[in-house]
């Protein structure tokens, strides 16, 4: 996976916004302005996802290319390493996981909003 594909993947999502809140290599992914992926853009090697704590866990003890978030509440978010011992369809399914949760705490108003988009 590059990063080009992943970017794609993301914003193929209904509400997903892209941007550089933080500085200028660092990519942001939102759903109705919420978080859900982050990646450095000049150095495509890692993504960090947000995730339920307890598949966090089980996921860190499967996977030595998941680890707990880096800069990130590491109960709720794991770094991924792309390329390594997880595929590609892993990482989209749990960046579709991590979108999900997003999406599952938005307030009713932006889920009606989200789902007519």
């Amino acid at each position: 996976m590059n990063i080009e594909e992943f970017r794609a993947y993301c914003l193929s999502k209904p509400g997903v916004t892209e941007g550089f809140p933080f500085d200028e290599s660092t990519l942001v992914f939102k759903v109705m302005n919420k978080l859900f992926a982050l990646t450095n853009i000049d150095d495509f090697v890692s993504i960090n996802l947000k995730c339920d704590p307890e598949l966090a866990l089980e996921l860190r003890e499967q996977y030595s290319s998941v680890q707990p978030g880096y800069h990130m509440n590491k109960k709720h978010w794991n770094t991924v390493t792309v390329g390594q011992d997880a595929s590609d369809q892993h990482v989209f399914e749990w960046t579709d996981h991590s979108y999900q949760l997003i999406v599952d705490k938005l307030p009713k108003k932006l889920k009606e909003e989200l789902a007519h988009l």
